[in-house]
């Protein structure tokens, strides 16, 4: 493990009363409690960057998705007239 350095938390009575259940029930200390308290914290706020990181990129490429299939509805709409104005000739 790193090298520990000794930090003073202030905590209301409260909740250091629910730290002091969980830790008699958990069989740890209040200092291991604090360790893994705070690593959940960490990847939780990892977690929620990472989600909204991939929200903006799929909001991104809902434009791209929408500009694409507008392009190709156009396209699909010429390749009808032209094909349209072909059958017209034939007849």
């Amino acid at each position: 493990m790193a090298e520990l350095k000794k930090i003073l938390v202030s905590l209301p009575d409260s909740l250091l009363r629910e730290v002091d259940e969980i830790v008699a029930i958990e069989k740890k200390n209040r200092s291991e409690f604090i360790r893994e308290a705070m690593k959940l914290y960490i990847r939780e706020r990892q977690r929620l960057e990472i989600r909204e990181k991939m929200k903006k990129g799929y909001e991104e490429m809902a434009k791209i998705n929408a500009e694409l299939t507008e392009m190709g509805l156009k396209s699909d709409v010429v390749s009808l007239e032209v094909y349209e104005a072909i059958l017209a000739e034939c007849e």
